[in-house]
């Protein structure tokens, strides 16, 4: 334990320091027993990291696009003509069988 402050002005910086530690404690008290901002902050955070995983992920996805492109350009013609095709023709065939099943229903 310390001895007592003898002069006015140390009582004062002393009685200061002691509110500013106790309004610290009150606020971290404060804030534990908020059940419901610490959920929000947590669902938040969660929000912030998934948007950042996505933001990633496209990232990624992009840059593969990218170099798949380069290959494609690289290419011939008539070989692009039939890869461009060939996505045609099974983008119809899709088409294609969503309608059948549909009608079928």
């Amino acid at each position: 334990m310390t001895k007592p402050p003898t002069e006015p002005e140390e009582l004062r910086r002393e009685i200061e320091q002691t509110r500013a530690e106790l309004g610290e404690t009150v606020e971290a008290l404060a804030m534990r027993a908020d059940v419901k901002a610490r959920a929000q902050a947590a669902a938040q955070d969660a929000v912030d990291d998934a948007k950042l995983r996505a933001r990633g992920a496209l990232d990624t996805v992009a840059y593969q696009v990218g170099k798949q492109r380069e290959k494609v350009a690289a290419l011939s013609p008539p070989v692009r003509v039939a890869i461009a095709a060939a996505a045609v023709g099974l983008v119809a065939l899709l088409l294609i069988r969503r309608l059948r099943h549909r009608r079928s229903q």
